[in-house]
């Protein structure tokens, strides 16, 4: 026994934590847009401290999905099967802002889903398409990896074939930038490690996709307290830990 309490009451206690934490903040990341710190100003900041780093003065954020592996299911084994990484797994959308923070977190999905039917299920673009415009026209868009379409407001790489010194210029120094994605990845898994250890990740017994919205949460919160390789790289501070979670 533990803290005087029996496993399975430590597990009931755990969970019951977890929805609270996702009763309360889902919105965060489901409904980003109306979040308190997200303000015009706060998206206009965004998009000067990515416009510092790439050639673009309307991109606030980087958009990617991530393949979280999960113990093999003894059912419905082929739609969670990823041949590409060739493990079961569920996939998650994310799009991280140049302070570290994980603004949109989309999923579960099955882990054969690419990741441009993950983003029409997600339903983000409409939302993208009604912030408000930059100070100096256009539209905020996002930059993600070539696996996502073109649209107004998601931009993707030039394709590699014949394309011009400065297509290939944009290329390198806008992905230079978008490995933040992959950085803030990384963070959820080095202070949740539990999320990445599939042989316990069992979807028909656990709330998995629960556990990993509290990491992502948690770890937002520990972005607000002690910035992130992201915020380093980009030269923004997060908001506060207070002004995050109001």
């Amino acid at each position: 026994m533990d803290f005087g309490r029996r496993t399975a009451e430590l597990s009931i206690i755990f969970n019951q934590t977890c929805k609270f934490l996702f009763r309360t903040w889902e919105q965060h990341f489901t409904q980003f847009e109306q979040a308190a710190f997200f303000t015009p100003a706060r998206l206009h900041r965004y998009s000067q401290a990515v416009g510092a780093l790439c050639p673009m003065d309307t991109c606030w954020g980087f958009i990617d999905g991530t393949v979280r592996a999960v113990c093999k299911p003894i059912r419905h084994q082929r739609p969670f099967y990823n041949g590409h990484k060739r493990v079961h797994a569920v996939k998650y959308q994310s799009v991280v802002a140049p302070d570290g923070l994980i603004i949109h977190l989309f999923g579960p999905l099955e882990g054969r889903r690419h990741d441009s039917g993950v983003l029409r299920d997600s339903a983000l673009l409409p939302r993208l398409a009604i912030l408000p415009p930059p100070p100096q026209g256009g539209v905020y868009c996002l930059y993600g990896d070539p696996a996502y379409p073109l649209r107004r407001q998601l931009i993707v790489p030039y394709p590699t074939a014949n394309i011009t010194a400065l297509q290939q210029q944009f290329n390198a120094r806008m992905s230079a930038s978008r490995i933040c994605v992959e950085w803030s990845f990384g963070k959820v898994l080095q202070y949740f490690a539990f999320v990445d250890f599939k042989k316990n990740q069992k979807l028909l017994l656990q709330p998995v996709a629960l556990h990993y919205f509290c990491a992502v949460l948690l770890t937002n919160c520990h972005t607000c307290l002690n910035g992130s390789e992201a915020s380093r790289h980009f030269g923004m501070q997060p908001p506060s830990l207070a002004e995050y979670l109001s």
